[in-house]
């Protein structure tokens, strides 16, 4: 536990360097372009479209709304935080290695590489959930004080993400096939989370699966935030002991890894 307590005192003691990092990332990497970080928005909105012509008037046919809601704000509220995290455990996984010159010459805990990656992801699902925010101002989805319940979503996926990063970081450097292996693991959630689909419309079986993947319950938080009015946090005593359980455990064996492994990977890459 002490382990886990120091590292992220790290990310602590260097915050406004990582806040730094990232702001200059975001703005170098959309530097040549027109539309600038716009697409940070546009990216997202593209694929909730394409998402929409296959599943919501493809697949779904007139099945219609989900619930109370319209299936495209269903879908939406299911792939933008999805989106914020897949894409932070990839960015966040692959941060040591994509930083290969700046790991050689800084003078800063490699650690604070994955908070970078997972700070730009913040910093992008704010601009999305924005939209997501009006739409569900607009049509009263979900009750004012409800709103809060994003802040919980970012602070438990931070959590889950950072742990998961820490493993894959090094395990991506010292065995390369990992990389591959981790997408087509994320590949495999994106089917078994309720991003397009509805727990409540939900075989047995997928609800089963659905109750020990850690992903659903960060979804359904995000979900319950922005655009149910029943309930402000998503999940029963026993689905929040299992998920944070579970977050400990990976961040546990995260930390290990990485500490073992973090003044040896310059010599592995």
């Amino acid at each position: 536990m002490k382990k886990i307590l120091d590292i992220f005192k790290e990310q602590w003691q260097y915050r406004y360097l990582i806040w730094q990092l990232s702001i200059y990332q975001i703005k170098s990497q959309y530097a040549n372009h027109y539309l600038g970080v716009f697409w940070n928005i546009l990216q997202p909105a593209m694929q909730v479209l394409i998402y929409y012509v296959v599943f919501g008037l493809g697949l779904r046919g007139d099945r219609g709304d989900v619930g109370d809601l319209p299936f495209i704000v269903h879908l939406i509220s299911g792939i933008f935080p999805w989106l914020f995290i897949s894409q932070g455990i990839n960015s966040a996984s692959n941060a040591i290695q994509a930083q290969l010159n700046l790991v050689t010459k800084m003078k800063f805990p490699s650690s604070t590489l994955l908070s970078m990656s997972l700070v730009n992801g913040i910093i992008n699902v704010c601009l999305t959930t924005g939209i997501l925010f009006i739409i569900s101002i607009f049509n009263g989805y979900s009750e004012p004080l409800h709103y809060l319940g994003f802040i919980y979503f970012i602070f438990a996926s931070y959590m889950l993400i950072f742990g998961i990063a820490l493993i894959m970081s090094s395990l991506i450097i010292l065995v390369r096939d990992m990389k591959n292996v981790l997408q087509n693991v994320i590949r495999m959630f994106f089917f078994m989370t309720p991003i397009f689909w509805s727990l409540n419309e939900a075989n047995e079986i997928l609800q089963i699966l659905s109750s020990f993947n850690p992903f659903a319950y960060l979804v359904m938080n995000y979900r319950a935030a922005m655009v149910l009015d029943d309930i402000a946090i998503y999940g029963d005593i026993s689905d929040h002991l299992y998920f944070w359980a579970f977050t400990i455990f990976v961040l546990f064996v995260g930390v290990h890894i990485h500490y073992r492994f973090r003044n040896k990977l310059v010599d592995y890459l």
